[in-house]
């Protein structure tokens, strides 16, 4: 967590089974209140074509069956996997990554996620686009080995927090915009973890939670990144 961003982040940078109808065979008994055609080689014809309309009338249906949530998720961690939380990403990792987060966001099984208690606790972030906070200008030893983001809906604060090397905190408030959207005023940051900062007044920003269930969130910052997210501690709870 780069110390000089106002995103949330940025802390202080800101089957289909085709049903086929099938067709009704007339009685002939003198009951019925219809003319009864002749059976002929043309009639049977007929029939055998109109049941090969029927099925080709749905077979495009079948195939714009889209992917599920599971399996966007599993293209997704396979494609981050290589790029050291997204320091190696090439842009043309970073589009393909997008691409995917994309697909996901649009089947999020949570539409409204501040309304959720699966969005509490402790992630980690796992890829990310923010140069900041991937501190690629720094040699990759004084770079943090794990970046973590905790989140409480019911007291509305949240948390970054930097592993090895520097262990860097910060918290914030944040204030519902939209069922997915929350600004995020910065208060204080702890350097080392221990000393005290209080945060200027400019370090805000905004974060919306685009994809959310029990254990991946995708988000979106203010300043155009992308977070996404692992979570490894539901009940962990944000200092006040």
């Amino acid at each position: 967590m780069a110390l000089s961003s106002p995103s949330l982040f940025s802390a202080l940078n800101s089957n289909t089974t085709c049903s086929v109808p099938k067709v009704s065979n007339f009685s002939s008994s003198s009951s019925s209140h219809f003319p009864i055609r002749p059976s002929n080689s043309n009639h049977s014809l007929s029939i055998s074509q109109s049941k090969w309309r029927t099925k080709v009338s749905f077979f495009p249906s079948f195939l714009k069956k889209g992917k599920d949530a599971k399996t966007i998720k599993e293209e997704l961690l396979e494609a981050i996997a290589p790029l050291d939380r997204g320091a190696g990403a090439t842009p043309q990792d970073q589009q393909t990554v997008d691409q995917i987060a994309r697909q996901l966001e649009a089947v999020s099984p949570i539409k409204e996620p501040l309304k959720s208690n699966l969005l509490d606790g402790k992630w980690e972030l796992i890829y990310t686009t923010s140069q900041s906070i991937l501190q690629t200008k720094r040699p990759k030893w004084l770079r943090s080995v794990t970046n973590y983001q905790a989140i409480n809906i019911d007291t509305l604060r949240a948390q970054n927090m930097e592993s090895w090397p520097f262990f860097n905190q910060v918290t914030a408030d944040l204030t519902p915009l939209n069922p997915k959207k929350v600004a995020v005023k910065f208060d204080t940051f702890k350097i080392g973890g221990f000393i005290p900062i209080k945060a200027p007044g400019r370090a805000r920003g905004e974060l919306e939670t685009t994809y959310l269930d029990e254990e991946l969130r995708v988000s979106r910052g203010d300043k155009g990144n992308l977070f996404i997210l692992k979570m490894v501690d539901p009940s962990y709870r944000v200092p006040v």
